[in-house]
């Protein structure tokens, strides 16, 4: 897929662009950056995903903004592509007179010495494709959200930008003179940046790059390679399970909900939130979605950051949600000289989320576990210590059951007994007891089965509101929740069961414009949602794909396609008007919908060999 930069880019002021979200990632499971279609780095936080963002501008337009650009001097026109299959992103720039040049950006990650290296580093190559292309490079680094101007110095080769926590080093073949003053020069040869640690290169800029380069691309090649895919959209999926990879924490085992803060959900909403973490329930769908193209690495690396919240926690409660190295309180706070994305602030860092009671929390934690007892290819795979320390999850699933909490949607100033969070109770006991039988403990196994029994019937009864005729979001209650449709998902109910196919056939009426579902009916703590969530689109796929309606569920999935960023990326949210993106970005959830509407849809591979 190719981004070409129109309209959507027009200057916002001298050498920038506005701010959007047609943006491609880069990453490496350590850290990752956003660059835009001029080739400007616009985000990136360092030294891991929810630090400090070095690289600023998506949130803090202005001239004291962070970026990386490389401004091509009376720009004409660019495009953009991935290196197919791989994390590597191109972008060609076009200026006015037909002088061409290229800018090749990745974070280096392959295998070297029996690990993987995957440093706190940015590649940026320079090749003149066409002409004597003019350039400024304007390199600047902030520190303490926004607040700290580094401190330089220089060698021959070399930018230390030094402040706060952090120094990092740019070494570059490139005029260091022009970087230092941003003095546009003539591109007569290749260039090679690499920004990251404070440390001498061991052999020669070029050289590095280079073989960095190479060895990204292949190792991406051979993972994608492996990919159990579907026979329609492979692009599509391939592109989404990348995403998925790179928002994995691989020093933890943790998989953040987003790479970005306080992308506002609509336009002016105050729905700003930082998404830099893990919530549990957004990470086990993650590793449901690439478990299904047989990518089962990022489980077992996510397990061993789940099975240290679940000791840690010991028979406490859980969390929805903890910082990337298992960091508990994530108190919530303002940047208020930031002024937010498109001006639309606040900008905001840590989420009150993690004070949050969400009693679905213990049934995602199995759920996540739960293939590791059954998969034989894995290189841990869970036996029964695992077993007895999810037991100890599926009791707290019981204590909780049908009690009030904040739901899925972490409202702020309501709790009901919400049916989402009951019906992953459920989901926990009857996943152990298959566990339980898995591992022939035929006692334990008719224990979770009896509690999931009752929890079903009790749902199915409490949470049927005969009036509307649907089910609700909670027991007792009367308002639709898109969220009610994982019922079929997760195994409750029978997809054609006429209570569910009601309740699907309602929300259409009431929650779609047109192929796009927003998450509830009701109004929340900001007035009701003007966006669709793009997660509840694809569960209204995966439902209609169910109940036999699979050319509607096509239909809406090719709208989907048609609402990505042109290299392939979705945000939270989607403005049924206008097909703008919205929300933090680029969003797992999202992309694990992509997953699963594909490989529901997909024609079968013995259709054509």
């Amino acid at each position: 897929m190719t981004a070409t930069a129109d309209g959507e880019n027009a200057p916002h002021a001298p050498g920038t662009a506005t701010p959007s979200l047609a943006l491609g990632m880069i990453g490496n499971c350590t850290i990752s950056a956003l660059v835009d279609a001029r080739a400007a780095i616009v985000w990136a936080c360092m030294p891991r995903f929810d630090g400090d963002p070095v690289f600023n501008a998506l949130i803090h337009p202005g001239a004291d903004a962070g970026r990386f650009a490389i401004e091509l001097e009376n720009f004409a026109c660019s495009e953009q592509w991935y290196e197919p299959n791989t994390a590597v992103l191109r972008t060609r720039m076009t200026d006015t007179a037909g002088n061409c040049l290229e800018v090749t950006d990745f974070c280096p990650r392959f295998h070297s010495r029996s690990r993987f290296f995957r440093p706190v580093s940015l590649v940026r190559r320079l090749r003149v494709v066409h002409g004597s292309p003019r350039i400024r490079v304007h390199l600047n680094v902030r520190y303490d959200w926004g607040e700290t101007t580094p401190t330089l110095t220089r060698g021959s080769h070399h930018i230390r930008y030094v402040g706060g926590a952090l120094t990092l080093r740019l070494t570059t073949d490139a005029p260091v003179p022009y970087v230092l003053s941003g003095e546009p020069f003539l591109v007569s040869r290749d260039h090679n940046f690499i920004l990251g640690a404070d440390e001498t290169l061991m052999e020669g800029i070029a050289d590095t790059a280079r073989y960095w380069e190479q060895e990204t691309i292949s190792y991406w090649k051979h993972w994608t390679m492996r990919l159990h895919l579907p026979l329609q959209w492979q692009d599509a999926v391939i592109r989404a399970a990348i995403t998925l990879k790179m928002s994995l924490f691989e020093d933890t085992g943790a998989i953040v909900a987003a790479m970005t803060t306080s992308i506002p959900e609509s336009a002016n909403s105050g729905r700003n939130w930082d998404y830099r973490y893990c919530w549990l329930r957004d990470a086990f769908f993650v590793v449901r979605a690439l478990n299904s193209l047989s990518e089962v690495g990022t489980m077992e690396d996510y397990l061993r950051w789940l099975g240290n919240i679940v000791v840690k926690a010991g028979e406490g409660h859980i969390q929805p949600l903890y910082g990337i190295g298992l960091e508990h309180d994530l108190p919530e706070s303002f940047v208020p000289h930031m002024a937010g994305y498109r001006g639309m602030g606040p900008v905001r860092v840590g989420n009150q989320a993690a004070e949050h009671f969400q009693h679905d929390v213990y049934g995602n934690i199995v759920l996540g576990s739960a293939q590791a007892f059954h998969d034989r290819r894995l290189l841990q795979p869970s036996g029964a210590a695992e077993f007895s320390r999810l037991e100890r999850i599926g009791e707290l699933a019981v204590q909780v059951y049908g009690t009030p909490d904040a739901g899925m949607w972490e409202l702020r100033t309501r709790a009901r007994i919400h049916t989402s969070s009951a019906l992953m109770s459920w989901a926990a006991c009857d996943r152990l007891a298959k566990i339980a039988h898995a591992l022939l403990l035929p006692e334990r196994a008719a224990y979770w089965a009896a509690h999931a029994q009752r929890m079903q019937e009790e749902i199915l009864a409490r949470s049927w509101n005969a009036e509307r005729g649907v089910f609700a979001e909670s027991f007792g209650g009367r308002e639709l929740d898109a969220s009610v449709l994982l019922m079929a998902e997760v195994g409750l109910v029978n997809a054609r069961d006429e209570r569910f196919m009601r309740t699907l056939d309602v929300m259409e009426q009431v929650l779609c414009d047109g192929p796009f579902m927003r998450r509830y009916e009701a109004a929340d703590d900001f007035g009701k949602p003007e966006t669709s969530f793009n997660i509840c689109t694809f569960w209204r796929i995966d439902a209609l794909a169910r109940v036999g309606r699979r050319e509607q569920a096509r239909e809406i999935f090719e709208s989907m396609l048609a609402v990505r960023n042109r290299l392939g990326l979705l945000a939270e949210d989607t403005h049924a008007g206008t097909g703008e993106m919205w929300g933090n970005f680029p969003q797992t959830y999202s992309m694990v919908g992509l997953i699963n509407a594909a490989m529901r849809l997909s024609a079968p591979w013995d259709s054509v060999i």
